[in-house]
């Protein structure tokens, strides 16, 4: 039976939102190189299923390895998922894979080799679901190596059309990050010049701006439709809200509500590549994953103030008629506070993660074939394990104590 046909079954089943991939008690590997190890995509992902999606069932661990290819992956996956044992993974090579050279048919050859190395030794370890990410793609400005920017991007163009088709062959989705990347890129550029730096000061180790592209990308792969909450405000009457938002009282124009679904929320700054906002008015992220939508009815006026925190902004009373995606228009929100303390608990995680991978677990390949010959060995190795999956429990505990109701109001006033 396909994935996907299974894994929709499996949510309807359960309740679960039949739009995203990840299974119930969902255990989620982030696998790529260097700027996976950079701990700013991942942990963008990791703080949008646990703040965004109202699940409480999902734990993420993030598997970066700097200078790594899909081959040096295939080599170790066996033995360091082992430490967290996903059911769910999302992997993103390419950038190394690409040797940093114009394309070449062995350049494609060898990626595709090991991709299916890659692919097939998830499923053997138990990854029931993956998304499968083609490489992202590089700045030209930025970009000093001993091949241009263009080139490059057609190198990796080549690969993200090879990461299509092995997702394709085995019917998981396909993680678009190269478009996503340089979709944006195009149009930030031609908006804020040559100086804006999403893609890092390398041109390719991309900062908070592109990052959020990668999350993206991935995010849509997972299945997830973006839908935050829905409320209901009536100027005369009763307000409402959809699931994961709980009205709590108010009157006269206003709503409080209890949230347990957060919006994802954005650094400040609306111009530098070192803050994720930045980015916004150049992709689809708000719309495609971050739709908490503020809907009102009975308003006496043809425009109206919302404040929803400190924040307030004016909106014709067709546009709330229609909806406004409070995530979207808000630079401020109530749920700022909540949602940096809980993605700083992920940040530390996430460096523990690189530290249990990198300097332990894939040490224990180089005991591997005395285990095998050893029982002692074998078992003392496999108590290790244990140990060290206990701590990433801890840790993931601790986070989780950031994950919390946000209760906040937000009110409607006529202007006459």
């Amino acid at each position: 039976m396909r994935i996907l046909p299974l894994l929709s079954l499996i949510c309807i089943a359960t309740g679960l939102r039949a739009e995203s991939i990840l299974p119930p008690n969902a255990r989620v590997a982030v696998i790529g190189d260097s700027i996976t190890e950079q701990k700013i995509y991942s942990k963008y992902i990791e703080t949008y299923l646990l703040a965004c999606t109202g699940r409480s069932d999902i734990k993420v661990c993030q598997f970066g390895w700097s200078g790594e290819r899909a081959g040096g992956f295939a080599a170790r996956l066996e033995n360091d998922l082992a430490v967290f044992n996903p059911n769910v993974a999302t992997t993103c090579y390419g950038m190394n894979d690409g040797s940093y050279r114009p394309y070449a048919p062995e350049v494609g050859a060898e990626y595709e080799k090991n991709m299916r190395l890659v692919i097939e030794g998830m499923k053997k370890v138990g990854v029931k679901a993956m998304a499968i990410g083609s490489p992202g793609g590089v700045d030209p400005d930025f970009f000093k190596k001993n091949v241009t920017g263009a080139d490059y991007n057609d190198n990796l163009a080549h690969l993200r059309d090879i990461a299509k088709k092995l997702a394709e062959e085995n019917k998981v989705p396909f993680a678009n990050v190269y478009d996503t990347m340089i979709s944006a890129l195009t149009k930030s550029k031609a908006a804020l010049g040559k100086e804006y730096g999403p893609f890092g000061g390398d041109g390719f180790h991309p900062a908070p701006a592109g990052q959020l592209l990668m999350a993206q990308a991935f995010l849509k792969a997972l299945g997830f439709d973006g839908e935050i909450g829905t409320i209901s405000l009536d100027m005369k009457g009763e307000s409402k809200a959809s699931s994961g938002h709980v009205v709590k009282g108010g009157q006269n124009g206003s709503v409080t509500l209890e949230s347990t679904k957060w919006p994802f929320v954005f650094d400040a700054d609306p111009k530098s590549a070192g803050s994720n906002r930045s980015i916004l008015p150049y992709t689809s992220f708000n719309e495609d994953l971050n739709r908490l939508t503020l809907k009102v009815v009975n308003l006496g006026s043809a425009k109206a103030k919302v404040t929803w925190g400190t924040q307030s902004k004016e909106f014709t009373s067709e546009q709330l008629k229609a909806g406004v995606n409070l995530a979207a228009e808000f630079t401020k929100t109530p749920f700022d506070n909540d949602f940096a303390a809980l993605t700083n608990a992920i940040t530390q995680k996430e460096a523990f993660e690189t530290i249990l991978i990198k300097n332990l677990v894939t040490n224990m390949r180089s005991v591997a074939a005395e285990a095998a010959e050893d029982p002692k060995v074998a078992a003392a190795l496999a108590k290790l394990k244990k140990k060290l999956g206990d701590e990433h429990a801890k840790q993931d505990a601790n986070v989780r104590k950031f994950i919390k109701p946000v209760t906040h109001t937000i009110k409607v006033e006529e202007i006459k």
